[in-house]
């Protein structure tokens, strides 16, 4: 959900579940300017000390392990003839998001060019000119320094596009640059989440859309595969991404440069050498022999098609949960408002309705409060992740707001703290008195927005009860408006104010609609 904060960071990446859309922080791109923290999220943490623990069978990265270990030699590819070009040049652009390292491949390509004495211009272009924006490197490369004769790779002029991000490959700025015939397009399949989502809690993957846009465009001159998870499993790391498709690239031929060159570039540079130079070689054995690759990787595909969960399913896991959100009295009451939704629609032919109920009355019915932060924080599977991720000397912080607390700003809205590691007691403490939960003995319950989330769970019932003495086929779509409405109550404190108060306007208007349908009646 919205968590309330205004930043560009890549970092903050949308998390699919079972229980809805999450976010998480992807550790790798993390560039730790911390401006996630300004989120009102109350289950936020940070982990101070240790290190991020590599996955089993990952590369040491210390090492710089060979992936010779595992797959056998390569034949060194037909180098692409400078002399075949058009002009003689040779033009490539690497399109990506800003923060993952576009720029330093455009200057490893620049670097390894001018080790062999040729002709070469480099220029670099930003969309948002920070990290999370579409960025471009722009790469001449030919014979002669005189044989360039601009700065960046002109329309439907591209030898070679490095499609680091699909998304930013499919933009009018990249395809553009294409030919069909003559363009040679290395695509990673794998979509990074831009800016935007952190902005829009609604935020769609369109990746899929961008692959069939690019393929449109250039033909039988694109060659896709999943970059970002060959870097992930196979390196640790998805920062290890772009030189693993410069690897795949150089291996299909699509690069006038030598191999040592490259590596050479590499060694210059003179960051995280050896890792990159072992990323380098995972991506060569990529295009040499993506089946060898994916066997590696446990069989893990490009795309990965989930099944459905059944009605009764969702229905069984959410009562599940609210019996250790609270107890099994609160989720029979849930069970048993859901059987009537489902009752009542099953005459009808639909299961729509019902869906729609059970995910939203769970959602407020399991609101978070300070029990089940405390409960949530104790949880043992969260804190298997973090030992999952996490490894050597650390501890974990917790940014929280209590009410009772917490200072506000000059807006009234609650500020969060910093609370140490000793702060888990507290939890301990705290998630056994969630029986007191909406009792006159909760303290937390006096709090206008703790009073404000008890309210939309009966107003939601309530609508629903009258949904439920009309319900016919010609009303049924709009008693489904309704019944969705909730899912735009996102986020916490404030922030969830904000939504919720926008949600009850929706609200009022569906169950005018609602209203007009079952009467027949016009708007």
């Amino acid at each position: 959900g919205d968590c309330g904060v205004q930043s560009n960071c890549i970092s903050v990446e949308p998390l699919e579940t079972e229980l809805g859309r999450k976010r998480k922080i992807n550790q790798s791109s993390c560039n730790k300017d911390l401006s996630c923290v300004k989120g009102f999220c109350p289950s936020f943490v940070t982990v101070e000390g240790g290190k991020l623990r590599k996955p089993k069978g990952a590369a040491d990265t210390n090492a710089g392990s060979s992936p010779s270990a595992a797959l056998p030699d390569l034949p060194a590819p037909v180098i692409a003839d400078l002399a075949g070009a058009p002009g003689g040049v040779w033009g490539v652009v690497v399109a990506g998001v800003g923060g993952t390292g576009v720029i330093t491949i455009g200057q490893l390509l620049g670097m390894a060019a001018h080790l062999e004495g040729k002709g070469i211009v480099t220029q670099d272009a930003a969309g948002l000119a920070q990290k999370g924006g579409a960025t471009w490197s722009h790469v001449l490369i030919a014979a002669a320094q005189e044989d360039i004769h601009t700065t960046r790779v002109g329309m439907a002029s591209a030898d070679l596009i490095l499609a680091c991000d699909p998304v930013v490959a499919a933009g009018g700025e990249t395809l553009m640059r294409v030919r069909e015939g003559r363009t040679h397009i290395a695509l990673n399949a794998h979509a990074t989440p831009t800016a935007a989502f952190v902005k829009n809690a609604d935020w769609q993957d369109p990746s899929l859309a961008c692959v069939a846009e690019i393929e449109r465009a250039a033909g039988s001159g694109v060659s896709a595969f999943d970059a970002d998870t060959v870097a992930t499993r196979l390196m640790g790391d998805s920062l290890y991404t772009n030189p693993v498709m410069l690897g795949y690239a150089w291996q299909k031929g699509w690069l006038p440069l030598e191999r040592g060159s490259l590596l050479r570039a590499i060694e210059l540079n003179a960051v995280a050498v050896e890792q990159n130079k072992t990323a380098f070689e995972w991506g060569r054995h990529a295009a040499h022999d993506w089946a060898a690759v994916q066997a590696l990787l446990g069989g893990e595909q490009v795309l990965q098609w989930q099944r459905a969960t059944p009605l009764d399913e969702v229905i069984a896991r959410r009562a599940a949960f609210l019996g250790e959100y609270q107890n099994a009295a609160y989720a029979r009451r849930y069970q048993d408002f859901v059987a009537r939704v489902q009752a009542a629609e099953a005459a009808l032919g639909k299961t729509t309705l019902t869906l729609a109920v059970a995910k939203n009355l769970f959602k407020l019915m399991s609101y978070k409060d300070e029990y089940e932060v405390a409960r949530l924080q104790r949880d043992r599977a969260f804190l298997a992740r973090i030992q999952s991720q996490f490894e050597g000397d650390f501890q974990v912080h917790y940014h929280l707001a209590p009410p009772l607390l917490a200072r506000r700003n000059e807006r009234g809205e609650l500020q969060k703290r910093k609370f140490g590691p000793a702060t888990r007691w507290a939890f301990q403490l705290l998630s056994a008195c969630k029986g007191l939960r909406g009792t006159p003995l909760d303290i937390f319950g006096f709090t206008s927005e703790r009073k404000q989330e008890r309210a939309l769970i009966a107003d939601y019932r309530g609508s629903i009860e009258e949904v439920l003495a009309a319900l016919a086929p010609h009303n049924h779509a709009a008693a489904l408006q309704l019944a969705q409405v909730p899912e735009q109550i996102k986020g916490f404190g404030h922030v969830k104010e904000r939504n919720a108060l926008a949600a009850r306007a929706r609200w009022t208007e569906a169950m005018a609609a609602f209203r007009c349908a079952a009467t027949g009646a016009e708007r």
